[in-house]
């Protein structure tokens, strides 16, 4: 299922293992929507490898193998977006049940 969180810029689902670290000016700079708006792009692209992955296969151009790894970190990216929309859903909800 999901993999347990990790530190910021190590690897993780959804950068495809690859470890990407962040800049002291990066890390600075960011701020929550641009960083999940990366995130969002992130999720994005590894959805459209896994398409383009499984047409190339269809089409011979791609072996088994890369066809399998691209579809299931795409499957791994839905899942994790997914739980975190459920998460996000679940907060907002709990936020307005408040009493003001």
């Amino acid at each position: 299922m999901l993999d347990a969180l990790a530190p910021v810029g190590s690897a993780g689902p959804l950068t495809g293992g690859a470890v990407r670290p962040l800049s002291a000016g990066a890390v600075q700079g960011a701020d929550f929507t641009q960083m999940l708006a990366q995130v969002a792009a992130d999720a994005a692209g590894s959805i459209k490898a896994g398409e383009a992955a499984a047409i190339s296969g269809i089409q011979g151009k791609a072996s088994v193998q890369q066809v399998v790894d691209a579809v299931l970190s795409a499957e791994r990216t839905l899942q994790t977006t997914l739980a975190v929309r459920d998460k996000m859903v679940a907060a907002y909800q709990e936020i307005s049940r408040m009493a003001i």
